[in-house]
């Protein structure tokens, strides 16, 4: 006798907010290993980037998206498109801030978005591990006042403090469906995908000002022979200094760029990695749309 799959908890949901508040941490915590690249700067994220989270008796489907800002430069409109879009389709919204965050007032753009949604929202505030515990209840009174939010839960991402009771709050909130995606995957992203975002989050942590911003990493080649994968990427750059700085004094600047992530990424593919970089100017691109398509953005 065939047995059926039972149905189970399982939807989307939607991981929204400004810049550099831990959304992605918040996505790796939950699943328990690095898809999405982290740093302490601002709009690290480019990309939507899909974490699942399985259990037996759920999954959802959880949606990283770049920081909402005001957005100039065709690529950062871009970024804020991804994640505006990002809120169709979903069952549940989850907005997060920090408690470094300005206040409400700060976000009217923010509230105005919101209520223009019927579907549910979660408000998490991040970073709780930084503040005393007297200094929370301030700004959840300052919060109630943005939206109805469905649930409003302290949390810290980092600490894996909280996070537990979203699932929670979320569970609810979900239709009762098949699973969507195999157990074994937890994300639909490509492991070339991940790989490039490594190498950018490391010039994130290891370069300043604004070459993180004006910078791309394509890959060129990906040869997995087992034991060992032999990775070619591109550094892409705005201008000629900026290469300079990537490549740094005898190529000190690049070598570090690489080690740092040659280690992310043979824990990821649990294998040994020989990673060649390379640094290549493409003159204006965060400017250009068709440059931006052809590099995923």
């Amino acid at each position: 006798m065939i047995e059926l799959e039972k149905d189970i908890k399982t939807g989307v949901v939607a991981l929204v907010g400004p810049p550099n508040v831990g959304k992605s941490t918040l996505l790796n915590t939950l699943l328990g290993q690095k898809i999405s690249i982290v740093s302490p700067k601002p709009q690290t994220t480019r990309n939507r980037i899909m974490g699942i989270i399985n259990d037996d008796d759920y999954q959802i489907i959880l949606l990283d998206t770049p920081g909402i800002h005001q957005a100039h430069s065709p690529l950062n409109q871009g970024m804020v498109k991804v994640a505006l879009d990002s809120l169709h389709d979903v069952e549940v919204i989850v907005f997060m801030i920090d408690v470094t965050y300005p206040l409400p007032e700060k976000l009217l753009n923010t509230s105005k978005l919101l209520s223009k949604t019927k579907k549910p929202v979660i408000l998490l505030i991040n970073k709780i591990d930084i503040i005393d515990k007297d200094e929370l209840l301030p700004i959840l009174l300052a919060y109630q006042e943005l939206h109805p939010f469905h649930a409003m839960l302290p949390i810290s991402a980092l600490n894996n403090d909280g996070c537990q009771k979203l699932i929670g709050e979320l569970l609810p909130l979900l239709p009762l469906g098949p699973k969507t995606f195999p157990d074994d995957i937890p994300t639909d992203v490509s492991e070339r995908f991940i790989v490039s975002e490594m190498i950018r989050e490391k010039i994130f942590l290891l370069t300043h000002q604004e070459i993180p911003y004006s910078t791309a990493v394509t890959i060129e080649s990906f040869q997995d022979r087992g034991k060992q994968v032999t990775i070619h990427a591109t550094i892409n750059v705005e201008r000629g200094s900026q290469k300079g700085i990537i490549i740094g004094k005898q190529g000190k600047m690049l070598a570090k760029i690489g080690k740092s992530a040659r280690l992310d990424i043979q824990e990821l593919l649990a294998a040994k990695v020989v990673l060649k970089l390379w640094v290549k100017v493409v003159k204006d691109w965060t400017n250009r749309p068709n440059t931006l398509r052809d590099f995923g953005l």
